[in-house]
């Protein structure tokens, strides 16, 4: 929908691309972001900045929000004086693309319909790939109508749109079993190629076969080969992971579902992040593994 005017917050890994590929679609996209460099990146893509999430909010027909968590997406639509929802015209939806638990969505749906406005429970995935490529799976629940508005959005931004239901958190459960896998796959991934290095393996035979027998993930096919490379470059950061397993596993606590995988997997990223790696990239996983095992997840020479 060529002219539509988008407030778009959080320009980082994910959210530069999708704002790009808005752009290039022919929306009118107005981004924020706390970290001047990105804001600027999106300005030498053609995009325009605003200062504050209510400048971007001003004259919206649509305004999107993907930041780390549920927290710093209620600052971004109700802190005092910058918040966007003061700004935002009447009746206008609100995407939430960023990935929290259920509840949050639920909590956050119901201050913006205090406010007059729709909300969109829409996480994606497909990762920065996905989002620079403009081939992201949207998870969707929310109004019909708010629905209909965004998706000429959403086909910019994805190549599968999928509809999981008419009320806010229905997305977002469906996105914390995705990353339930996502996280236990990269963990496993990690895990199989130190064991392969220390036994002797060749690790990049060890990734020919696995690609293409059984056992392969699409985590492991696409990851494998980073962690061989020693690319570390931040695609997702692992400190993303520790968030959304910790959803995981806290509502298998509140549900009563054991989840010995996803917790042991848990327990892998927390470690990482002890050691600094937070801001690395998630299959900075591995250099854990390779500090409790003695050896390196490196090709043979």
């Amino acid at each position: 929908m060529s002219g539509q005017r988008i407030g778009f917050v959080g320009l980082g890994a994910m959210g530069q691309g999708q704002a790009r590929n808005l752009l290039q679609a022919g929306f009118d996209v107005v981004g924020c972001d706390s970290d001047p460099a990105r804001a600027a990146s999106f300005v030498e893509a053609g995009g325009k900045v605003a200062a504050s999430p209510a400048e971007a909010a001003r004259d919206a027909d649509l305004f999107v929000v993907l930041v780390f968590d549920a927290g710093q997406a209620e600052s971004v639509l109700f802190a005092d004086n910058s918040g966007a929802v003061a700004a935002l015209p009447a009746g206008v939806p609100v995407v939430l693309h960023t990935t929290g638990a259920p509840e949050d969505a639920r909590r956050l749906a119901g201050r913006l319909a205090e406010a007059g406005h729709p909300m969109l429970d829409a996480p994606v995935t497909g990762g920065k790939a996905g989002a620079d490529a403009g081939t992201l799976t949207v998870i969707v629940s929310g109004p019909e109508a708010a629905i209909a508005t965004a998706t000429p959005a959403f086909e910019a931004m994805g190549r599968r749109i999928v509809r999981v239901g008419s009320e806010p958190g229905q997305a977002s459960t469906v996105k914390m079993i995705n990353q339930l896998l996502v996280g236990v796959h990269t963990a496993a991934c990690a895990e199989a190629l130190t064991l392969a290095v220390k036994a002797g393996a060749d690790p990049e035979a060890v990734v020919e076969v696995i690609t293409n027998g059984a056992g392969n993930s699409r985590a492991f096919e696409g990851r494998a080969p980073q962690i061989l490379a020693r690319d570390f470059d931040v695609r997702g950061a692992l400190s993303i992971l520790v968030k959304d397993l910790g959803i995981v596993t806290e509502a298998g606590r509140r549900l009563a579902v054991p989840l010995p995988l996803a917790s042991a997997a848990l327990q892998q990223y927390l470690a990482a992040t002890a050691r600094g790696l937070g801001p690395e990239d998630l299959v900075s996983v591995v250099k854990v593994y390779e500090a409790m095992a003695g050896t390196e997840v490196v090709p043979k020479r």
